[in-house]
């Protein structure tokens, strides 16, 4: 396969490419958009508070995760709507489909944490 054209090479190149990649995705979400900037806060204040609230290891990694995934519905989410800019910038039905759905997925995620952390909260006041 070495005889097929990688853009990010091969090996131990393509991590460091694929590491860079990423590193230019975090920056150009947190410099461009706002509601990542906010999920990010978010994250950032409850995650010390995942220590306290968690009743084990497992239930940490459920809190945490929550936290994860809605920064990558965010991340997706805002790609979506990069590409949807970049084909065209013109009103189209299609166009505001794909950035209804995208901000759907994200209402979704803050959903997921919204229960699992709502649960918590319960458990360790209440319980």
């Amino acid at each position: 396969m070495k005889d097929v054209f990688k853009p990010n090479g091969f090996g131990i190149k393509r991590i460091f490419k694929a590491t860079y990649c990423s590193y230019l995705g975090f920056k150009a979400a947190f410099i461009e958009e706002a509601a990542f900037r906010q999920e990010l806060l978010l994250s950032i204040i409850l995650l010390p508070i995942s220590f306290w609230l968690a009743s084990s290891v497992l239930h940490w990694a459920l809190l945490v995760s929550t936290l994860l995934i809605i920064l990558i519905v965010e991340l997706l989410n805002s790609a979506i709507e990069a590409l949807t800019d970049r084909v065209s910038t013109e009103r189209h039905v299609l166009s505001g489909r794909a950035k209804d759905m995208g901000s759907a997925a994200v209402t979704l995620s803050l959903m997921i944490l919204m229960i699992v952390w709502g649960a918590s909260f319960y458990i360790k006041l209440f319980q």
